[in-house]
């Protein structure tokens, strides 16, 4: 019996704030801030770090005298513990937070979607009421299906922003087939084989831009690594890199939602789960070539997250299998011979290498589903980085994702 896996999505909104709304919400964003970097500069010298039960007993009467309702105060805990395990899990070094950036439990705000009007929560008891914006994303949110959770409050560039969590429990089908879905620069070769192994079909779907794309995100890159230590001070090169990263995502998304929202049709026109490539197995793979395998990663994960989040809303299970050697190996047992880098004989039949990954993807997703463990979708992160990649492994784990 399938268990219903809980999925949640998060929706960008921009705000206006009321003329003397703006100055109390920005007061409290950075009094947020500056409470979740004092517990930060306490517990970073600690081996462990604490529990939330003991920074309760430590922070929750300074931070209450500050103004702080209760549930501000649990959700601080909360952020300043994610980003101490965070940094020290990458080995970096105590992190100084900039970003105005507030996480809100559903206790300390009110939401009405028919006047289009957010009422926050902020210091001393007081209250802020936003005038959300129009989204042409949001309504398909507002069906009655999904549940809204809590909330994030950013202010940047003198504009507010708010990212609205929806949750709904989705009961995943019971597959009759497995599609293997290779991601590649200018292309995706999804094949789908039945549940005896045979093959069923197999296609190739263009995608542009993502090599483009990745040339910017190399160049932001770059442009730190000549300033690895100033390049947060100086303004041009701050102003530089953020132009160069959001053309970068601005290039990837909208192809990434069309292929996506493609291969999901297909999965449900044979009732088949999809089988994407675990990246985790490749993070320390190297490569000759002049982008890094971490850049390639950035891109293909932009692409798989978009295929899993609309995958599992429509009840289509997703499992991430190994990838290695899937472009070398014989998915019907013929001889496998290269013709070049891009095409193979495979018995009597000329193919590409991609058909024949997307081919072993779909075979070992099949196999990982008949016995061995599943890998269940992993966690994504939010929008403002609020929150860290879960452990995978866990069916029953909560499912996150963000959508645009």
């Amino acid at each position: 019996m399938s268990l219903p896996v809980r999925v949640r999505a998060t929706a960008g909104v921009e705000a206006v704030a009321p003329e003397g709304g703006e100055g109390l919400l920005v007061e409290f964003l950075r009094a947020y801030r500056d409470a979740v970097q004092l517990i930060v500069d306490g517990i970073w010298g600690l081996e462990e770090v604490p529990s939330r039960r003991k920074l309760h007993e430590v922070f929750y009467g300074k931070l209450r005298k500050l103004g702080f309702r209760a549930h501000h105060v649990s959700e601080i805990y909360k952020r300043a513990r994610e980003v101490v395990k965070a940094v020290k899990e990458n080995g970096g070094s105590k992190p100084v937070l900039r970003r105005l950036t507030a996480r809100v439990s559903t206790y300390d705000y009110r939401v009405d979607f028919n006047a289009g009007t957010l009422r926050v929560a902020v210091l001393n008891g007081r209250w802020v009421e936003l005038r959300l914006k129009p989204h042409r994303h949001l309504g398909r949110y507002l069906d009655g299906s999904w549940s809204l959770g809590e909330i994030q409050v950013s202010y940047r560039g003198g504009r507010v922003y708010v990212y609205l969590t929806f949750s709904k429990e989705v009961l995943l089908r019971e597959p009759r087939a497995v599609m293997g879905v290779d991601v590649n620069f200018n292309n995706i070769t999804y094949t789908v084989v039945g549940l005896d192994g045979s093959l069923v079909s197999t296609r190739v779907v263009p995608l542009r831009g993502l090599c483009r794309a990745l040339h910017f995100k190399k160049l932001a890159e770059d442009l730190q690594g000549r300033y690895p230590r100033s390049w947060r001070f100086l303004k041009w090169a701050r102003e530089v890199r953020a132009r160069w990263l959001r053309r970068a995502r601005n290039i990837v998304t909208d192809p990434s939602h069309y292929v996506a929202k493609r291969l999901v049709k297909v999965a449900e026109e044979y009732g088949a789960a999809i089988a994407l490539e675990d990246l985790e197995k490749l993070k320390n793979k190297k490569n000759d070539s002049r982008f890094s395998w971490e850049s390639h990663l950035w891109c293909y994960r932009r692409v798989q997250s978009y295929v899993e989040y609309k995958a599992l809303v429509e009840g289509v299970r997703v499992v991430y299998v190994d990838p290695k050697g899937t472009s070398k190996e014989s998915p019907n047992g013929k001889p496998l011979v290269f013709v070049n880098y891009r095409f193979v004989k495979l018995g009597d039949a000329v193919t590409t290498r991609d058909v024949v990954a997307s081919w072993n993807l779909a075979l070992r997703g099949l196999r990982q589903m008949r016995g061995s463990r599943v890998t269940w979708s992993p966690d994504s992160p939010r929008s403002e980085a609020m929150r860290t990649r879960a452990k995978r492994g866990n069916p029953e784990a909560t499912t996150v994702f963000t959508s645009n």
